[in-house]
């Protein structure tokens, strides 16, 4: 059948690679030829309490669409039980005790993944388990079960109590269960092995994150079918191309040709599910070096952008908690708007001072090659959401606007969309876009001794600040002073450290609890008078700004405050700069004297 996986994609740890048996009547892809890919990816907060939900919004596309879906890790009943949080958890208790057997000796690395326990009846008590088969922690000896399994059979709960909300067919629920079962009897036996060489590599730790993608899959592919929608479980984790063949940059990073031929193979394998919906991992590793330093957590975003290539799709849909973008986060302003267009490099404004929208590396996938991204709320499917697309100032607005009167029937009701609100945007007044805060901010001054000539001190700050790792928000330079604005996220006994390498080059001075207040907007650098007005607006509200920045991009003005006031700041700035022009006050009118000329 067209949805069969071939050999060059499959996985051995992936026991339900092969497609299930097509339930009679099951709603599926549509095969009209014209129509076209979406690509939906569901972060693991709506995998994890709205599995239905994704279920009746699949269905609503499935008419007249082709879909493929993306799931990452489902979030836990707390932040604590986020499966991915687990899974690192699991990772980092696998180093800290050795099971030995009773003459002091390792556990043979044999015995630990085939789950065969040795002759000693210690180790028989450390390893009471054969592959398949799970045992609850209560059935082990307490003293000699490795604090990892305990983990693991966190997990294993989290995922079973999650497939009996969700799943009511029992044949369904049973094999569901069954592959729950097998994936962390996997897992145990891996995190065993890695326990007896004391060593878990940066491709080890990928395999283990891994596992969150694959159980969130298999729970969601197992709700749909219980929907009557046929779909199929899609691993990744053999999808990268063979490393002999690949070369990644000078500095280790991976480079667009690679992202390119992922693309294509990701795509070559989700058309494989024929009509099935597909039902795809965001994890697909292992790549060269390590897909978390590669990439990060934000690999799951990536991967669906990258099929969205793949499948050459009309739209890549990311479903969230929220409707969209707004103006300003709305849990803090209660005037904030939703925005219904925003090119990329706005949302990516947005993104590093705030606001989480869509990685910028992720966006510039989809971009590149035209695709749109639309952000969704799951639980209100109806709604608009806030469409990211390539700035309309980079196109010819005298073509646009002619397009927008003379395309009697657009390919789609977004390219429609689209156009209208290009050319709504060229009659009104252009003002920013959004605010945002980004709180937890530490402030470094840093005064030169004068012992060096200023490119050697600003060299040897930036040469401390790369050996730290450390990145800076927001930086403000002159010859002999350093203003750096950094996120509060470093150990004290590592910050302490990095003020004392920065000291040998001058004196240094330390702000916490700061937050950066950012205003954006594409077109504020046609506008006269923005910065006056924000600045202006924070001085009648009596805050003080403490740094100044405006990025090269001159979409972005930030300025550093103190935290505080953030909530204040930021309704303040919204009230001044981001009300539409018909609810702005009518300006008043002067006398223009000769000092103005």
């Amino acid at each position: 059948m067209s949805g069969s996986s071939s050999g060059s994609y499959s996985s051995s740890s992936s026991p339900s690679s092969s497609p299930p048996r097509t339930p009679p009547n099951a709603y599926q892809n549509s095969i009209d030829p014209s129509s076209r890919w979406l690509v939906q990816k569901y972060g693991g907060t709506s995998v994890g309490k709205f599995a239905v939900n994704i279920a009746d919004i699949v269905s609503s596309y499935i008419e007249s669409n082709k879909v493929a879906i993306v799931c990452s890790a489902r979030s836990g009943s707390t932040k604590a039980l986020g499966t991915t949080n687990l899974l690192l958890r699991a990772a980092s208790e696998t180093l800290r005790r050795r099971p030995m057997t009773q003459s002091g000796s390792v556990t043979p690395v044999s015995n630990v993944m085939t789950g065969t326990p040795t002759s000693s009846p210690r180790a028989a008590d450390a390893y009471p388990w054969t592959l398949g088969q799970t045992i609850s922690p209560m059935a082990r000896q307490p003293d000699s079960v490795p604090e990892f399994y305990k983990t693991v059979d966190l997990i294993r709960q989290e995922h079973f109590n999650a497939a009996r909300a969700s799943v009511q067919d029992p044949v369904i629920l049973q094999g569901l269960e069954l592959e729950i079962e097998r994936d962390c009897d996997w897992l145990r036996s891996f995190l065993s092995a890695s326990q007896v060489i004391d060593e878990i590599s940066p491709r080890s730790k990928d395999t283990i994150i891994g596992l969150g993608e694959r159980l969130a899959c298999k729970i969601m592919a197992a709700v749909l079918r219980d929907q009557g929608i046929d779909a199929e479980y899609v691993s990744l984790e053999s999808i990268v191309p063979d490393f002999d063949d690949l070369e990644a940059a000078e500095d280790g990073t991976l480079d667009q040709e690679f992202y390119d031929r992922l693309s294509r193979a990701v795509g070559e394998r989700v058309k494989q599910c024929g009509p099935r919906v597909p039902v795809v991992t965001g994890f697909f590793g292992p790549v060269p070096g390590s897909l978390l330093q590669q990439v990060g957590r934000g690999y799951t975003d990536l991967l669906s952008a990258l099929l969205a290539v793949g499948l050459e799709a009309a739209e890549l849909q990311i479903w969230k908690e929220v409707d969209g973008i707004f103006t300003a986060d709305p849990r803090k302003v209660p005037t904030a708007r939703l925005i219904s267009i925003i090119s990329p490099a706005e949302a990516a404004e947005l993104t590093y001072y705030g606001s989480e929208v869509v990685h910028p590396f992720t966006m510039e996938q989809a971009i590149r090659r035209r695709i749109p991204i639309r952000i969704k709320n799951v639980e209100n499917p109806r709604g608009g959401g806030t469409v990211i697309h390539p700035d309309p100032a980079e196109e010819d607005a005298t073509q646009v606007a002619e397009d927008v009167g003379s395309v009697p029937e657009p390919a789609s009701p977004l390219a429609l969309a689209m156009l209208q609100a290009r050319a709504t945007e060229m009659h009104h007044p252009r003002h920013p876009t959004a605010v945002t805060i980004k709180d937890h901010i530490i402030v470094l001054n840093i005064n030169s001794n004068r012992k060096s000539v200023s490119h050697g001190f600003l060299a040897g700050i930036f040469g401390t600040l790369d050996r730290f790792g450390v990145v800076v928000d927001l930086i403000s330079t002159s010859e002999v002073h350093v203003s750096m604005a950094i996120e509060d996220a470093l150990a004290k006994k590592l910050l302490d450290r990095l003020v004392k390498e920065l000291q040998k080059t001058g004196s240094v001075s330390v702000h916490h609890d700061m937050a950066i207040l950012s205003l954006v907007g594409k077109h504020m650098r046609n506008m006269i008078g923005i910065a006056g007005r924000m600045f202006t607006t924070l001085a009648q509200g009596k805050v003080n700004i403490e740094m100044l920045s405006q990025g090269a991009s001159e979409i972005n003005i930030s300025c550093v405050i103190d935290g505080r006031n953030a909530v204040k700041a930021l309704n303040l700035i919204h009230q001044s700069c981001l009300q539409p022009p018909e609810a702005l006050p009518a300006p008043k009118s002067i006398a223009v004297g000769p000092w103005l000329f």
